[in-house]
């Protein structure tokens, strides 16, 4: 069978202010590490579906239910998912004027950790990315997704990781280890695999859905 764009997918998660792209072509999972929103997209244009671990959506005021929804599916481990800022905080110049906006409009500050991917956020928001084919994942929900019945360690264990690898090792046997990117750590290239999973999945109707299933408040795994 020949390969076709429906076929290929990926999945994107940011590394140390920079992206790293796992790319599915239907087999194989490579890796590769992208220096821009613009990168990323020139290189997953030909990607049927593409999972991103980053807030595609920003709320005017409140929480996304889609977060809310992701929190109580991941349970004990809800604390890996952190609020997305409103849409105001982004125009921020300090971490202080944002937690001011953020005070006004939630009635709480931000977090530092939600401080310092501003720039992220924004720069998805200020590029011109399809919104058909570029969906907001969670990783952690898409591992859990992935093996219901394992209890994962965190991400930052060497127990966590093996869960992590052994998890996509049953969705597909053929993971290109042997040359990955250099930058990324362990945690993000593991991320941006089971970002691609949970593209694929949306792709093929399969995926879970948190939040509204027309994209405006919506994470897939």
């Amino acid at each position: 069978q020949v390969m076709s764009r429906a076929e290929k997918f990926a999945g994107v998660d940011g590394a140390k202010g920079a992206w790293v792209v796992a790319l599915f072509d239907g087999t194989r999972v490579t890796w590769t590490a992208c220096s821009s929103v613009s990168d990323v997209l020139e290189h997953t244009r030909d990607c049927a579906r593409v999972g991103v671990d980053m807030p595609l959506s920003l709320p005017v005021d409140g929480y996304r239910v889609s977060e809310l929804e992701a929190k109580k599916f991941l349970g004990t481990a809800r604390s890996s998912i952190f609020h997305t800022p409103v849409a105001d905080v982004l125009g921020a110049v300090s971490y202080e004027q944002a937690c001011s906006i953020s005070r006004s409009k939630t009635g709480k500050a931000i977090s530092k950790q939600t401080w310092h991917i501003l720039p992220a956020v924004r720069a998805w928001r200020d590029s011109d990315f399809d919104r058909e084919r570029y969906v907001e994942v969670h990783p952690e929900c898409s591992f859990r997704a992935m093996s219901p019945t394992t209890v994962y360690a965190s991400k930052k264990t060497g127990r966590g990781v093996g869960q992590r690898l052994a998890a996509l090792t049953r969705w597909t046997g053929d993971l290109d280890l042997d040359d990955l990117p250099n930058g990324p750590l362990v945690d993000d290239i593991l991320d941006a695999a089971a970002a691609a999973w949970s593209a694929r999945r949306f792709h093929l109707g399969e995926h879970l859905t948190f939040g509204t299933d027309n994209g405006s408040d919506r994470i897939v795994a």
